[in-house]
């Protein structure tokens, strides 16, 4: 029933192209893998109803080609976001890098100044790692971001990347229309550790 939904909440899926974003939003949209994953063509956006910590939300999640060309889309496509997942590939490299500029884009174009941010390290299943996961740990915690590392194929840290999102989302004053001005978080990252959710991958905050 529509009334046990306690708000719905837009989440971006952003990073350059190629880095997994649209397979993980089949893997936790439709607990499905395709590895034959076709580009992102503009936007993509799916729905889903997510519970954590007993609050039910619905989820409206856009994820967005990572093409230059599709830039023109920004504006609209960060409006009124209260969450977002920042995606790079821990096999290359110039995906990590590039987040700085992710950011940025973020900083610039969206209306919530507290919006929350996870960095997502993903394809953990694959060869050829060239970020490593402290390199992740220290960008995540120098920018005040959660960080996770995720594999859409094999599901690891994929569920626990979006119900520590909401959670911290749900935690933070203002962001959404409901939020009682009496709630706030830690960010000590102390309470992440026995998530049963996140399946051994530890959700961090700065």
């Amino acid at each position: 029933m529509e009334e046990d939904v306690l708000t719905t909440l837009k989440i971006l899926i952003i990073g350059e192209s190629g880095v997994g974003k649209s397979s993980l939003l089949l893997r936790f949209t439709e607990d499905s893998f395709n590895p034959d994953q076709s580009i992102t063509i503009g936007v993509d956006f799916k729905t889903k109803k997510l519970t954590t910590e007993g609050n039910t939300v619905r989820l409206a999640i856009w994820d967005t080609a990572g093409q230059e060309r599709f830039r023109t889309l920004t504006p609209s496509y960060y409006r009124d976001a209260q969450g977002a997942i920042l995606v790079y590939d821990v096999t290359s490299k110039q995906t990590f890098t590039k987040l700085d500029t992710w950011l940025s884009e973020l900083d610039t174009f969206s209306t919530k100044s507290n919006i929350v941010k996870m960095v997502v390290g993903n394809k953990i299943d694959k060869d050829g790692r060239e970020v490593s996961r402290d390199e992740g740990i220290k960008f995540a915690r120098r920018h005040a971001t959660l960080f996770i590392e995720s594999s859409a194929k094999t599901q690891d840290g994929v569920q626990c990347a979006f119900e520590e999102l909401v959670q911290k989302i749900i935690q933070t004053p203002g962001l959404w229309e409901s939020m009682r001005s009496k709630n706030t978080i830690s960010v000590d990252g102390d309470n992440n550790e026995s998530e049963p959710s996140c399946g051994g991958w530890k959700c961090s905050l700065s």
